[in-house]
């Protein structure tokens, strides 16, 4: 067979396999095939040296007929695959919008804020404002100026977290330092009484520190709102209708109060307040242990020593102050058993409020 014709058996040949590629990967094969360094037609082109003279020119031109018609083909067929493999790329990715979306569940403010806020928002609507201190504090503003004695346990090391001092000042208390962290937001009252015009009328939201063990009923950190009012003619009915009109807005119009004497350093006279037991209503249940009462809070009348330690005639000014726990309240608003749940992150039970 002439050299003439092998080539055109070549062009039809590669032809037909350029248009049967199904994809990229078979028509690069095909090209490499014929016109790769070791292609048939890279061959037959190479071996043109041998071809005679009388023949030479005649086969040149049928190989560069063939390869431009095989080059063409394959620009072509590469246009049409890589057209083809885009859509199909496209198509297999593409969002149906037809389908329904998936929700994403909104977030919503921790249980422990939202009755912080809550507890503030009752208080702001009667006259009270919100005052804010360091969680860092010193033993005068925690203990000292709260009528709290040198020899109470509080003050303690068991009791207390004290950090070291690196201001200089060498003053300790008990052979320790005088800087800690706040137990309780009341410190906040006496920046108050030092800082404000009178009357006050506060309440002190914020984190205290404490060397409990976490139980169901104590954390070695929680959030207090300490409330203080001082004015003229303050007397203890003052206090019990606020904090009778503060538990009717938390827990409902239908919730009682009892008041129960108690001792605290800072307040004279001083008591704790229950509120009636919502489950069982007064009738006694496991919740409340039988008793129809919940423990929520303590308050008193401000010892007159506490306000002359800020400056306030005990004479011409009274006053009273209270302060409760936010987990607690919260635990006793929805019936949860363990303060430790409020705080573990289980969103299982976090979705529930």
């Amino acid at each position: 067979m002439a050299l003439t014709e092998e080539l055109a058996a070549l062009r039809t040949e590669t032809l037909a396999a350029i248009e049967q590629a199904a994809d990229s990967t078979a028509l690069e094969q095909v090209r490499i095939g014929v016109l790769g360094k070791s292609g048939t037609l890279t061959g037959y082109l190479r071996s043109m040296g041998s071809v005679p003279k009388e023949e030479r020119a005649a086969v040149g031109k049928a190989a560069n007929e063939v390869r431009v018609a095989i080059e063409g083909a394959l620009e072509a067929r590469k246009a049409e695959l890589s057209a083809a493999e885009l859509a199909a790329k496209i198509d297999a990715s593409a969002v149906d919008v037809t389908l329904p979306g998936r929700a994403q569940q909104i977030g919503t403010r921790h249980l422990i804020s939202r009755i912080t806020d809550e507890v503030a928002e009752i208080f702001l609507g009667i006259g009270y404002t919100v005052a804010t201190g360091p969680e860092v504090e010193t033993d005068y503003y925690n203990f000292e100026a709260l009528n709290a004695p040198a020899d109470h346990p509080s003050r303690g090391l068991a009791d207390t977290f004290y950090v070291r001092d690196l201001s200089g000042d060498v003053a300790t208390v008990r052979g320790e330092s005088d800087v800690l962290l706040r137990t309780q937001t009341s410190g906040v009252q006496v920046h108050a009484m030092e800082d404000q015009e009178l009357p006050i009328f506060v309440i002190a939201p914020g984190k205290v520190y404490r060397r409990d063990v976490a139980d169901p009923s104590h954390l070695p950190q929680f959030t207090q709102v300490e409330g203080l009012v001082v004015d003229k003619g303050i007397t203890f009915g003052d206090l019990k209708g606020t904090l009778d009109y503060f538990c009717k807005q938390m827990f409902g119009p239908e919730r009682k109060t009892r008041f129960r004497a108690h001792y605290f350093p800072f307040t004279e006279p001083s008591a704790e307040v229950d509120v009636s037991c919502g489950i069982c209503h007064g009738e006694g249940c496991r919740f409340c242990k039988g008793t129809g009462w919940l423990e929520i809070l303590g308050c008193g009348m401000v010892d007159p020593n506490v306000l002359s330690m800020s400056g306030i005639d005990p004479e011409e000014y009274s006053g009273f102050a209270f302060g409760m726990g936010v987990e607690r309240i919260a635990c006793l608003k929805y019936n949860v058993p363990d303060l430790r749940m409020l705080l573990e992150g289980d969103m299982r039970f976090l979705r529930q409020f």
